[in-house]
């Protein structure tokens, strides 16, 4: 250990007490006199001609006595330079190097390096469209995060402003998906040794709240849509089509938009590239003809090819707008066509596993949202069973008390 490591090790004390040393420390003018701390042995005030002060501070390292100097006596008070030299000394003593801290850091990637050994690990486990929906959240949102940054200097402050960014810049649902993505990172940077068990810097930051996804499509809205939907359906019925598919279907929007006819199989969809991974999802006979009076094109895969644009269907966004605005749904997203679905299947009495067979859920909990759906029955139920037992008693709600 030398005077450049004793220096580093006072730059490292002034770092942890958050001090910018902004005053200068050159030795201008003719050097006065030293005085040296009789409360601390090794730690002295420099006065020089010009009256300018700084703080000094003297350790033996190796035998050999070093001096360098802590700061200028306008930017640190003496009591901060005095416990700053008193660290600096015991770490002298013992020996601590910061340099040997730096070669330990080196066998910790950084972020950077470690997002494109995570990404290549861990992208073939994917499937298809979780590739896609990843990929672009880490260019647009993870591929400049914590620049210069190595896996342990990551903190949680770090990840809150992180965090905060990505939700300013594309929304709640944005910042929860990078998030969990980022969350899933460090936890397998523990599984994988590159950090300490329990230091993931994600575990006590709050996600966005999230939208309660209740919003049910009533009888009377259903017929408005439907209304609308033949309306602009005469110009634009591949784009109609869809949306009569996901009310018919309950299926989610990428499902049914990125459609191939090799998985169209009479009364049956054999989606190979669901949300919850291959499933198949069996359709009415309106939802059959539908897909039976689209013309299919030996020369195209997709279900929903347009020949004017010669691309296929990708986006609902205009057409949906405009649907919405004639049926006078506001605030109705393509997504709560599912719901609605669910909730009509609930209506009916179907059970929660035959919902969620029908929506394609890998768990059932997933489909308990809508267990709360079919109330009007349960309360309908239950004020015959009063009835009858009221009846039995010979109650008379006149009567009570």
């Amino acid at each position: 250990m030398n005077a450049l490591t004793l220096r580093s090790i006072v730059e490292e004390e002034l770092g942890l007490l958050q001090i910018g040393l902004t005053g200068n420390c050159s030795h201008n003018g003719k050097l006065r006199k030293t005085r040296w701390s009789n409360k601390l042995p090794g730690f002295g005030t420099r006065i020089y001609g010009s009256g300018r002060k700084i703080y000094v501070v003297q350790a033996l390292m190796q035998g050999r006595t070093r001096t360098v100097t802590i700061g200028n006596a306008k930017v640190l008070n003496q009591r901060q330079a005095m416990d700053i030299a008193r660290r600096v000394m015991i770490r002298a003593q013992i020996g601590k190097n910061p340099a040997d801290e730096k070669i330990a850091k080196r066998n910790i990637p950084l972020f950077a390096d470690y997002l494109k050994f995570y990404w290549k690990t861990m992208m073939p486990k994917w499937k298809p469209s979780t590739q896609m929906t990843q990929t672009n959240y880490r260019h647009a949102y993870l591929d400049k995060a914590f620049v210069g940054k190595f896996l342990d200097e990551i903190e949680e402050t770090d990840v809150v402003t992180w965090f905060n960014y990505v939700t300013n810049r594309g929304g709640p649902g944005a910042g929860n998906r990078c998030f969990e993505i980022l969350r899933a990172m460090f936890n397998k940077a523990e599984e994988w040794g590159h950090l300490k068990e329990g230091s993931n810097p994600c575990v006590f930051v709050r996600t966005n709240k999230r939208r309660t996804c209740e919003r049910f499509l009533s009888d009377q809205e259903f017929a408005r849509l439907g209304s609308a939907l033949d309306k602009h359906g005469k110009i634009f019925p591949l784009q109609a089509t869809i949306i009569y598919l996901l009310i018919l279907t309950g299926c989610r929007k990428s499902e049914i938009i990125n459609l191939l006819w090799s998985e169209v199989k009479g009364r049956r969809l054999l989606l190979t590239d669901s949300k919850t991974g291959p499933r198949t999802v069996w359709l009415g006979e309106e939802a059959r003809m539908l897909l039976a009076a689209l013309p299919r094109r030996k020369d195209h895969l997709e279900v929903f090819w347009n020949p004017k644009t010669r691309k296929p269907v990708k986006s609902l966004g205009s057409f949906w707008e405009k649907v919405k605005r004639d049926a006078n749904l506001k605030n109705v997203r393509l997504h709560d066509l599912r719901h609605s679905f669910a909730s009509h299947a609930a209506a009916r009495s179907e059970t929660l596993p035959m919902i969620g067979k029908l929506l394609g859920h890998s768990h059932v909990t997933t489909t308990a949202r809508y267990a709360h759906l079919d109330d009007g029955q349960v309360i309908e139920a239950s004020q015959r069973i009063g009835d009858l037992l009221a009846e039995t008693m010979e109650f008379d709600r006149n009567n009570v008390f």
